[in-house]
């Protein structure tokens, strides 16, 4: 993969900003469950164990953040990834992880 060598400040504060919010494993939670389907709250509560208050909280911080997006069906609002991207940047961090756990 390959990072371009020349960014903007406004590229780097909105990067910084993503980062930020995927920082909360609530978040990647939401996160996870979301790149297989879009889903409602009330489907977020009851796969993630979290609140609906604090549910609505982290949705409203991913869509701030451009990470998710809310589109009305009737009278329920379904929740997606905003884009691949964001798939990529979690799978990538998770991947990461394990494998900076496995070496130690």
């Amino acid at each position: 993969m390959k990072i371009p060598t020349q960014v903007t400040s406004a590229q780097l504060v909105r990067a910084a900003a993503g980062f930020k919010v995927l920082g909360n494993p609530s978040r990647l939670q939401l996160l996870i469950q979301l790149a297989a389907a879009e889903l409602t709250v009330s489907q977020l509560v009851e796969r993630s164990g979290l609140s609906q208050p604090l549910v609505s909280q982290h949705l409203r911080s991913l869509r701030d953040a451009g990470l998710v997006m809310a589109q009305r069906h009737g009278k329920e609002i379904r929740y997606r990834i905003a884009d691949e991207h964001v798939i990529h940047v979690v799978a990538d961090a998770l991947t990461h992880a394990e494998e900076a756990a496995a070496a130690g």
